[in-house]
């Protein structure tokens, strides 16, 4: 069955839904995709797909083709779930309390479940050898590392990937070099004073006032320390600090994240906001210590490669968008930094964002998804390989 005839086949579109819908009903955290890991692997391998293993304690890696030689592209899906409550009052919501596909990387999982099935039908023409990865722990910005280290992106030569994207509509796709998505960095500021009696403030150092300065302070690094040409967001979101309303505490704690799209604007701001955190607080008499929890880099797709997303995206129909690029962060990212890749914003219809707990996708996108997937690797592998006998 050719491409065309397995997106219009209904039976194609309703066994991955069946699979979407399946992992949709038992999420699993991240780390934690045991059964996840074992239902994806059942199902390639009742295909006669290859499943490689890389020693990873979640997640799966499988292989099609290789047969005639040639370069090894990767295909990424992510597995792991969200710790939210699901709200949708669907008939295939969790089985799991407090768990729930809220970001679809169940939907994710399917279309690359799907572009295997497409692509292990043509696996003896293949061009080379086309790598799945279906990535654990993306939630905690530590699966794609885990799967760097592992050595699956061995000898490979580019990477792909994709992403829901709530408020585009079914039908289209959102492709873009450059900047796609942001680096997103998290910290906790432990500030330390001198507790007192309320009544004598003079007594000690207050560090609800010094929290209060820094997180005024905080906001001047972007205003006056990014230019106006980039882009960076400090937002602090928890403060918490005290026991009792007649009592000094001694220390107060601040939590937040830092969002930005180029690594020197990166770079520049989590330095400047260590001089301001440190600073602001010594100026008042207290000490500010910051532990940094680092998130995934920016996501910045290769130019080289739009072109090739832009053919497969129109092969099957799709209708090409060059999208707004988003804060939130995404470890395909991780990926990036040591091979080409391409990430791309698949339109799904939703009426909620991502991690709400009420978020679904419109499975109409499925099969479109999966074909996209499938084409852009033959398409890579196919262009490497006239590139080789011109």
């Amino acid at each position: 069955m050719n491409q065309a005839a397995i997106l219009k086949s209904e039976a194609f579109s309703e066994q991955l839904t069946r699979i979407r819908r399946h992992l949709h009903q038992h999420p699993e955290l991240s780390n934690e995709e045991t059964e996840t890991t074992a239902y994806i692997a059942s199902l390639l391998k009742s295909e006669g797909i290859r499943v490689v293993d890389y020693g990873l304690k979640t997640g799966v890696v499988a292989e099609i083709g290789g047969q005639l030689g040639g370069p090894i592209v990767v295909l990424r899906a992510d597995i792991d779930a969200l710790a939210i409550q699901e709200e949708t009052e669907l008939p295939y919501a969790s089985v799991y309390p407090g768990k729930m596909h809220a970001c679809g990387h169940d939907y994710h999982t399917a279309s690359l479940i799907g572009a295997a099935y497409m692509l292990k039908q043509q696996e003896k023409q293949l061009n080379g050898t086309v790598r799945l990865i279906f990535q654990p722990a993306e939630e905690k910005a530590s699966g794609a590392r885990q799967v760097v280290r592992s050595g699956a992106l061995h000898e490979v030569e580019a990477i792909f990937g994709l992403h829901n994207k709530p408020d585009l509509p079914v039908g289209t796709i959102g492709i873009a070099g450059g900047p796609l998505m942001a680096a997103a960095d998290g910290f906790t500021v432990s500030i330390t004073g001198a507790g007192s009696h309320a009544a004598v403030p003079e007594s000690g150092v207050d560090p609800i006032v010094a929290a209060s300065h820094i997180v005024t302070a905080l906001q001047s690094i972007v205003s006056r320390n990014v230019s106006a040409l980039q882009s960076a967001v400090i937002s602090v979101t928890k403060i918490h600090s005290g026991t009792s309303w007649n009592i000094i505490p001694e220390t107060a704690l601040l939590d937040g994240t830092i969002r930005t799209f180029d690594e020197k604007v990166r770079e520049d701001v989590l330095a400047r906001f260590v001089q301001v955190t440190e600073g602001v607080a010594a100026a008042l008499g207290a000490k500010a210590e910051i532990c940094w929890t680092e998130g995934p880099p920016p996501v910045v797709n290769d130019w080289s490669l739009v072109k090739l997303a832009d053919e497969a995206a129109a092969a099957i129909g799709l209708e090409i968008v060059r999208p707004v690029p988003s804060p939130a962060g995404e470890d395909f990212a991780v990926y990036q930094k040591e091979v080409p890749g391409l990430f791309v914003f698949f339109g799904t219809s939703g009426s909620k964002e991502w991690h709400h707990p009420a978020f679904d996708v419109d499975e109409r996108a499925l099969p479109f998804s999966a074909a996209y997937l499938s084409q852009i690797a033959v398409g890579y592998l196919n262009s490497r390989h006239n590139a080789g006998n011109a």
